[in-house]
């Protein structure tokens, strides 16, 4: 991306190589707690991708949302349980158990980071 150099909002140095190296996908922000609103469906599809491997920190909110438009546009999307977090609510409890109750019957696969990538070795 330009003209993110002195603006503060730039990416952390010892984050670019991998952000810079030609291969990684960086989209526009959301707006909602799903990617309906960016180019991320445009992006992958763009790129041939139809594996997901998912994680982020609002696992019952923005990681299930994009979970469960990503399975609605067709693609495979595994989720990495390790790799996501959620608050506690006062009276109701974690959302986090929540949220993996409803992974486990949406996604493809829930997976621990280690088993993500023993995967991902296993497919290269």
């Amino acid at each position: 991306l330009d003209g993110l150099e002195g603006s503060g909002a730039d990416w952390l140095e010892r984050f670019k190589p991998y952000i810079e190296d030609g291969k990684t996908i960086v989209v526009a922000p959301h707006r909602v707690f799903g990617p309906e609103t960016n180019d991320l469906v445009l992006q992958l599809r763009k790129r041939k991708i139809c594996k997901i491997i998912l994680g982020g920190m609002l696992a019952n909110m923005c990681v299930e949302s994009h979970l469960r438009e990503l399975l609605e546009q067709g693609f495979e999307v595994a989720v990495v349980k390790d790799a996501t977090a959620a608050p506690k609510h006062p009276e109701w409890g974690y959302g986090y158990t929540a949220a993996l109750i409803n992974y486990s019957f949406l996604a493809h696969a829930v997976l621990t980071t280690d088993e993500a990538v023993k995967a991902m070795v296993n497919a290269a």
